[in-house]
């Protein structure tokens, strides 16, 4: 049934985590709908920062609950870093707003940096801060640099007493109007190089603190910020030279997974609502879900939103038996950030071309959710650097398996401490994988799985014996679109992995992988186009295009899936 796959506020109940967290996410949701609809998109038009949600999420103790790991926790057994609750809370503010979601975003990756730290002093403060309601912000971002951490122009000069007067200014500071604790990360004055660096703890009420203005047009505030002469103590300092560099990756690596997840819950509530109106609107004398383009148009969506799921909820367990020895999820945390958030645009695209004119009305969360679904893939990093990042991991993954004991479904109630102990940001050319062909021998009786395994085949094939040349690997134009059909592969490993842990039905299964064969095939005739391609990748492109195994009873049964949404989740308007 669809509301086994899709989240349905109706009849939400997460009976696989504990009571607390079962109870604050319950409690979330009722929040939204108890407030409901009427008032969510006026303040989203009226661009109201939302004091209200931080007001409840503080008397709940939401975020304090869910960011203070039980070593700052002080016994509070509701307590932990749990990578899993953490999702499903990403997926629910997701599907009520990006703004939501944004605010507890910003909170993650300003608390990242403390929690790395040693120093007691800063944990200590970001848990009090937390169980006080505040928000968090990662001051990391610069106007003239972006988030290039190799150049910074805010100074620390030293004040002659063991401590540093900090000048200069932050830029994309999301929560940097309210923030009671800012993850500033910036250079010492009197040290060159990668030593100087220095990551250090502020307070946006702070008399030297100085707001700038908020560098966007929405409800939330994504602040510039100034530092003049704001002082900086020993307890202030998180992290020093090399440690705060990587502090500030591994913070990211943290952060950018969230993003998945926000982009499945805004899909979610845009698919009730558009299928809902296209089902009851009647075109022609028929209802517009009769006509085939917008059948086919509509289960696409539906298939990529499911795959999305299955993806991230697999990524999770990966990153919480991740460890020193275990550091695959390096590959599948910027594939969730890439991948994932990519084909939520797909799916809002897929869905507004079905409602057209629908998708602009005011009163609709679905022009809400086309504006802000193209956000993600470009926030923690754009869609380019993450495939780039991607690609480091293709030879082993591809070529040079290792054994590894298989990964559980990891929903228990456990911090996921190794998150805050990743160590040096480096060496990912070297990490190894398991056997990508076994998820994909497991499945290998699905007709689509096994011709999308033909083509994943053809690209050991094209790397093998058509490997792009050095000039070809640095022409980031066509090494990209390699970095595509890899992905791909990648993909749809989790995507069976999941399936398998899942019992998913195996209609839906097959139609996932007739996507993934379509797309394998555009991207593979891209790479036919390209100037760069020899006469043997061109002609490997060509051979590796296949066509879906069609089923039309299949499909008309996965079809039934998606017509079931019409009414079976609105949001009331209160």
């Amino acid at each position: 049934m669809p509301s086994d796959l899709l989240l349905n506020p109706r009849t939400y109940d997460p009976a696989h985590f504990d009571p607390e967290t079962r109870r604050l996410l319950r409690a979330t949701i009722d929040w939204f709908e108890t407030r409901g609809k009427k008032a969510l998109l006026s303040d989203y038009i009226d661009r109201t920062w939302y004091a209200d949600f931080l007001e409840f999420a503080a008397k709940e103790g939401l975020f304090a609950a869910f960011l203070t790991p039980s070593a700052s926790a002080a016994d509070d057994e509701s307590k932990r870093w749990d990578t899993a609750r953490n999702a499903a809370l990403n997926e629910i503010l997701g599907f009520y707003g990006l703004n939501y979601w944004y605010t507890w975003q910003v909170t993650i990756l300003g608390l990242g940096p403390v929690w790395q730290s040693a120093n007691p002093q800063a944990h200590a403060r970001a848990a009090q801060l937390l169980s006080e309601g505040h928000v968090m912000a990662f001051g990391l971002s610069e106007k003239g640099h972006g988030a290039d951490i190799y150049q910074t122009d805010l100074v620390l000069t030293p004040d002659g007493k063991g401590g540093f007067l900090a000048n200069g200014s932050k830029y994309y500071i999301g929560n940097g109007n309210v923030a009671g604790l800012v993850s500033v990360f910036g250079r010492r004055s009197d040290i060159e190089g990668p030593d100087g660096y220095v990551f250090f703890a502020a307070d946006s009420r702070h008399p030297d603190y100085h707001l700038v203005k908020n560098v966007v047009n929405s409800q939330m505030f994504v602040s510039e910020f100034r530092l003049e002469d704001y002082p900086v103590g020993a307890e202030d300092v998180m992290h020093t030279g090399k440690a705060a560099f990587d502090a500030a990756l591994n913070t990211i690596n943290i952060g950018k997974f969230n993003l998945c997840a926000a982009s499945i819950g805004i899909c979610e509530h845009a698919m009730y609502e558009a299928v809902t109106h296209a089902h009851n609107r009647i075109l022609y004398g028929k209802p517009v879900t009769a006509f085939p383009h917008v059948r086919r148009e509509f289960t696409d969506a539906y298939i990529r939103l499911v795959a999305m799921k299955l993806f991230s909820a697999r990524a999770v367990d990966y990153f919480r038996s991740a460890g020193p020895d275990d550091r695959r999820y390096l590959l599948f945390n910027p594939m969730t950030k890439m991948k994932v958030t990519t084909e939520g645009e797909k799916v809002i695209d897929l869905m507004w071309d079905v409602i057209a004119a629908k998708g602009f009305e005011k009163d609709t969360y679905f022009d809400k959710a086309a504006r802000d679904i193209r956000g993600l893939p470009k926030l923690e990093g754009t869609v380019h650097v993450n495939l780039a990042l991607i690609q480091k991991f293709m030879p082993n993954y591809l070529f040079d398996p290792a054994e590894y004991a298989p990964v559980p479904t990891r929903l228990d109630a456990a911090d996921d401490t190794f998150l805050f102990q990743q160590g040096p940001a480096r060496g990912l050319g070297a990490i190894r994988f398991h056997d990508w062909r076994t998820a994909y021998d497991a499945h290998a009786d699905r007709p689509n799985v096994a011709r999308f395994r033909e083509q994943a085949d053809a690209l050991c094939e094209l790397l093998s014996q058509h490997a792009p040349d050095r000039a070809q690997q640095q022409d980031l134009d066509f090494s990209l679109v390699i970095g595509h059909l890899f992905a791909l592969v990648v993909y749809g490993q989790l995507v069976l992995e999941q399936a398998e842990l899942t019992g998913l039905d195996s209609d839906v299964l097959d139609e996932i992988f007739d996507v993934l064969i379509r797309d394998f095939s555009a991207y593979a005739t891209e790479l036919y186009g390209k100037p760069a391609t020899t006469d043997a990748q061109a002609a490997w492109a060509l051979a590796a295009i296949r066509r879906p195994v069609a089923d039309p009873e299949r499909w008309a049964r996965v079809w039934s899936q998606v017509e079931a949404l019409s009414g079976a989740y609105e949001m009331q308007s209160a």
